[in-house]
C-alpha cells in the first residue's frame, strides 16, 4: 500500500526574516557611518593618537672631536660607551624580582649596592626613565645586555680619554656627564668640537620592538682640532716643572714655551695638576691653569723694556756707565741686592740693578713704558680663546704718577700680568720687535706681526741679555751647555692680607734661545717658594735650564756658543802648531 503522502510545511515568518535583514542592513549602516566618520572626519585625531602611542625619534650623538697636538698625537679623543637606562613602570608592571641573581649581576657591574639599585626603581613606580649608570665601558655595557632584563636598555653615550693625563690637563680640561666642555680647552672650543647631530624617526610595536624606520639623518661629525702643542715638549715642562715646584715647597708654578716665528703656544704647563680621567673629589684650585688665570707682578722681567726705550730715545748708548748707588724718591730708598756704584748697560741686567732703571724710567714720561710694556703684549689679554684667563691689572689710562711709582713699576711694580703674557713679551723680544698674536691652534708660516721696536735696539739689548747666563749673572743656574741664551730673571715680593709686602715671593726666569737666532722663548714662573730659596735665578733658573736644553734638542737646534772643530786639529802659523779645539764662545 503506498505511504501517505505528508501535509506539513515548513514555517515561514515573513515578518522575522524583514526584521533580521533589516538589522543587518542597519549594522552595515551604522558600521559605515562608524568607518566614514573615523576615516574622513576624526582621521587627524586618530593618526596623532597612534603616532604617540607607535612614532618614536631619536638624536643621533655626533662623536666628540679629536683633540690632538700639532703633530697628530691625541691629547683628547672619544671611547665606545654606554648609558644604562631603566623603564621601573615596565620593570614593576611585570612584577621582576629585584633579588635574582641577574639584578644582584647588575648591581654589581654598575658597583653600586643592589639596595640602592632596588630604591632607585621603586621610589616612583610611574617612572618611565631613569640613568642607573652614564658613560659605562663597553665591555661591562655588553655583559649587561646579555642579562636581558625587561625594562633595562643602554644608550650610545661617548666617554672622554686623555692620553697625557696630569701633563695637560689645565690646557685640555675636561667634559661633563652630558659632553659639555667643562674648562680649558674643552670649555672654549665647545661648538667645534660638538659637531651637529642626527636624528632617526621609528615606528615601534607594543613591546617596544623597532618595526619600520620612517626618516634617518646621518650625525655631521666634527673634524680634529690640531693644537700648536708639542706633546714631548709639554711632557718636559710639566715634569720638570711639578719636580721644581714641589723640591721648593711651592704654592703653584707655570711654564709656557712659544714659538719666537709664529706666535704658537709649544707647551702650557701648570702645577698644580689632576688626573682628567677620574677627577672625582679634584678641588677647584687644582683644576686651574696658572699660566692664564693667576695674575702677578712681573718683577724684574720688564726691566729688558726699560733698557730698550733708554735705548730707542738716545739717553744711554750700549757702552754708558750708569750710576748705581742707592738713593731716596719721595721718602722712599731705592736700592739694589748688591753693593755696585757705577754698572755698564749690560752690567744693569746682568745684575739687575733697580737703581739703574729707575734712574732711566724717571727721565722720560711715565706713558713711554706703560706704552712700550702692553706694545710688548703686557696688560693685554691674549684671546687664544681658552677661558678662564685673567685680565690682571694694568695702569694704560692713568694720568697722575708719581715718582716712586714710576721707579718701581720699571722693576716690575704696580701692574699684574699672567706667566701667558710675559711668555708673549718675550716671543717679541725673540723676534727682535716684532709683535706677533698667540695661537693655542697649530698655523702655517710665515705669521705676519707688527714691529714695536727697531730691530738694531732690540738685537743689542738680547746681547746684552746673555750676560744674565754667564758667570756673575743672576741667571747662571738657567745656562744650557753649548747654547747662548738671552734671559732674565725676577723675583717680585707678594702683597699680603696686609696690605703689606710680606705675602712670599713669585720667582722668575724668562728667555730666549738660541740667542744668534731666537727660534723659542720660555718663561718660567713659581709662586711662593717656602723651601729657603726666594731669588728667580735659584729658584726658577734651574727649572728653565732643564726645560730649554731638552727642548733645544727636541727641535734639532744646532748648538750655537762652540766653534765646531776644523779638521785637521792643528795649523801652522807664524811658524808654529796652534791646536783648533772647541771652545765656548763666553771665553771670548
Amino acid at each position: 500500500m503506498p505511504p501517505k503522502k505528508s501535509n506539513a510545511q515548513p514555517h515561514f515568518y515573513s515578518k522575522r526574516f524583514a526584521l533580521i535583514c533589516l538589522g543587518i542592513v542597519g549594522c552595515m549602516l551604522f558600521l559605515l557611518a562608524r568607518v566614514g566618520y573615523l576615516q574622513l572626519l576624526n582621521h587627524p585625531m586618530l593618526e596623532r593618537q597612534a603616532d604617540q602611542r607607535s612614532l618614536r625619534s631619536t638624536v643621533i650623538p655626533a662623536d666628540r672631536a679629536t683633540i690632538a697636538d700639532r703633530n697628530g698625537h691625541p691629547l683628547a679623543l672619544s671611547v665606545a660607551s654606554k648609558d644604562i637606562i631603566a623603564d621601573p613602570f615596565r620593570i614593576l608592571q611585570l612584577h621582576s624580582d629585584l633579588n635574582s641573581p641577574k639584578w644582584q649581576y647588575l648591581a654589581s657591574a654598575l658597583n653600586m649596592p643592589l639596595s640602592q639599585l632596588q630604591q632607585t626603581i621603586t621610589s616612583d613606580p610611574q617612572r618611565r626613565f631613569v640613568y642607573l649608570g652614564r658613560k659605562v665601558e663597553q665591555g661591562i655595557a655588553n655583559d649587561i645586555g646579555l642579562l636581558h632584563l625587561s625594562g633595562i636598555s643602554s644608550r650610545h653615550d661617548d666617554s672622554r680619554y686623555y692620553p697625557m693625563s696630569e701633563a695637560a690637563a689645565n690646557l685640555v680640561g675636561i667634559v661633563g656627564t652630558d659632553n659639555e666642555g667643562l674648562n680649558g680647552i674643552e670649555k672654549g672650543f665647545n661648538s667645534l668640537l660638538e659637531g651637529k647631530p642626527g636624528m632617526r624617526e621609528y615606528r615601534q610595536d607594543g613591546h617596544g620592538n623597532v618595526i619600520g624606520i620612517l626618516k634617518e639623518v646621518p650625525p655631521q661629525q666634527p673634524p680634529t682640532i690640531n693644537l700648536s702643542i708639542d706633546s714631548y715638549m709639554q711632557y718636559v715642562m710639566y715634569s720638570r716643572l711639578s719636580a721644581g715646584v714641589i723640591q721648593n715647597q711651592a704654592d703653584s708654578g707655570a711654564a709656557v714655551l712659544v714659538d719666537v716665528n709664529t706666535g704658537e703656544i709649544l707647551g702650557m704647563a701648570s702645577y698644580p695638576s689632576y688626573n682628567p680621567n677620574n677627577y672625582v673629589g679634584v678641588q677647584p684650585k687644582d683644576m686651574r691653569n696658572v699660566a692664564i688665570s693667576d695674575s702677578f707682578e712681573p718683577g724684574s722681567t720688564v726691566k729688558p723694556l726699560v733698557v730698550m726705550a733708554g735705548l730707542a730715545r738716545k739717553m744711554i748708548r750700549p757702552d754708558s756707565v750708569i750710576d748705581t748707588h742707592p738713593y731716596t724718591v719721595n721718602g722712599h730708598l731705592i736700592r739694589d741686592v748688591g753693593h755696585w756704584p757705577a754698572l755698564t748697560v749690560t752690567g744693569v741686567l746682568q745684575k739687575s740693578s733697580d737703581i739703574a732703571v729707575s734712574h732711566i724710567a724717571l727721565a722720560m714720561p711715565a706713558q713711554v713704558l706703560v706704552q712700550l710694556y702692553q706694545s710688548f703684549g703686557l696688560g693685554k689679554p691674549t684671546d687664544l680663546g681658552i677661558g678662564g684667563e685673567s685680565g690682571g691689572y694694568f695702569p694704560l689710562h692713568r694720568e697722575r704718577w708719581a715718582d716712586i711709582e714710576r721707579a718701581t713699576f720699571s722693576f716690575g711694580y704696580g701692574l699684574r700680568v699672567t706667566p701667558l703674557q710675559i711668555a708673549r713679551e718675550y716671543a717679541t723680544i725673540g723676534s727682535f720687535g716684532i709683535y706677533r698674536p698667540l695661537s693655542i691652534t697649530k698655523v702655517t708660516p710665515p705669521v705676519l706681526g707688527t714691529r714695536v721696536m727697531s730691530q738694531d735696539v732690540a738685537q743689542t739689548v738680547v746681547h746684552m741679555m746673555e750676560s744674565d747666563a754667564l758667570p756673575g749673572g743672576s741667571g747662571l743656574s738657567a745656562a744650557v751647555p753649548g747654547y747662548r741664551l738671552a734671559i732674565k730673571t725676577g723675583t717680585a715680593e707678594k702683597m699680603g692680607a696686609s696690605g703689606k709686602y710680606d705675602g712670599g715671593y713669585i720667582n722668575y726666569t724668562a728667555g730666549v734661545a738660541p740667542a744668534s737666532n731666537p727660534r723659542v722663548a720660555l718663561v718660567v714662573m713659581v709662586n711662593n717658594p717656602q723651601a729657603g730659596k726666594h731669588f728667580g735665578g735659584s729658584v726658577a733658573g734651574p727649572i728653565f735650564g732643564q726645560i730649554m736644553g731638552q727642548v733645544l734638542n727636541h727641535m734639532n737646534i744646532a748648538p750655537d756658543a762652540l766653534v765646531p772643530e776644523t779638521p785637521p786639529n792643528t795649523v801652522i802659523k807664524d811658524g808654529q802648531k796652534t791646536n783648533l779645539v772647541r771652545r765656548s764662545a763666553t771665553a771670548e
